[in-house]
């Protein structure tokens, strides 16, 4: 929460939000009028009344996102961003969703770094990865529908894991047996770059290769989240009131900086190596939502 004062700017309106200080600025009674104040301003309080002056004070609720350990990871990991969005952008995009093989190696690694993930969130003890494991972003039952769709019936038996997958999967499973609550960063740097990229990325990718209607990107579709943004502000608050150590939280971060690399290497694989440029495009549409710099 933050409070701030309103003065009086003309005859009908007042001056954008100053921040208290000693010198409290004063407005005519007769000029109060809630109309004239943001709208991210949730309640309104007379401080101070003196004759026919008011102090007008009002109590900004802040975005989970610009708090605490939300805001940490943002930061923390803000020079990863730059080096994916820095990677062939637009042309390393197209070339790499340019043929089905492509984004089916890239759903199969997917696939293996998600099952590593959400069986470790399922099998862990430790209270915090489990208050964060919201079920609405559970992607492997996803995943199969699509290798289904790419590989045919027998996916299982014939699809294996890449170099850079196994690596992948390798660090999920040492996290989860000897440091689990490092498994808040996997948590944050694939579910929310996958949320917000979703929609996006299947719908370039059924009209870039022709995918029959909905098939084959249900990995991207998340049905029970209409509303993305409410629901990673809500993550971000479960977030936020972890009770972690500082050191916990800076380890968290410096593995949300691991993860992001692992990812790079994974999409690098891929034929194009455009993909390193998809998950940079899921996190551009994340911090354009939340308005990240």
């Amino acid at each position: 929460m933050s409070s701030c004062v309103f003065t009086r700017a003309s005859s009908s309106g007042f001056s954008q939000c100053k921040h208290f200080t000693n010198s409290l600025d004063k407005v005519s009674i007769s000029q109060v009028d809630k109309r004239f104040f943001t709208p991210s301003f949730s309640k309104f309080d007379v401080v101070n009344m003196q004759k026919n002056n008011v102090i007008i004070a009002a109590t900004e609720t802040a975005s989970a996102r610009t708090l605490g350990l939300a805001l940490a990871l943002d930061d923390g990991t803000r020079k990863s961003h730059s080096v994916a969005e820095n990677t062939s952008f637009v042309t390393g995009f197209f070339k790499g969703i340019a043929t089905k093989e492509s984004f089916a190696q890239l759903v199969s690694g997917l696939y293996f770094v998600y099952t590593a993930m959400e069986t470790s969130f399922e099998n862990t003890k430790d209270a915090d990865v489990k208050a964060l494991d919201m079920p609405e972003l559970r992607r492997v039952s996803s995943l199969e529908k699509d290798m289904e769709y790419f590989y045919g019936e027998d996916w299982k038996i014939k699809v294996q894991p890449s170099a850079s997958v196994r690596k992948y999967v390798e660090r999920i499973n040492t996290v989860a047996e000897t440091e689990p609550t490092l498994l808040i960063a996997h948590q944050y740097t694939r579910y929310l770059g996958d949320l917000f990229g979703g929609q996006m990325m299947g719908g370039m990718a059924t009209r870039t290769l022709k995918l029959e209607d909905g098939k084959g990107i249900t990995f991207y579709q998340f049905d029970d989240i209409p509303d993305a943004k409410a629901f990673i502000e809500v993550w971000y608050t479960k977030l936020n009131a972890l009770k972690l150590t500082d050191k916990q939280k800076q380890d968290i971060v410096d593995e949300a900086n691991l993860v992001f690399a692992l990812n790079i290497e994974l999409f690098s694989e891929l034929d194009g190596s455009a993909f390193s440029s998809v998950f940079a495009l899921a996190w551009s549409a994340l911090k354009e939502k939340f308005g990240f710099k």
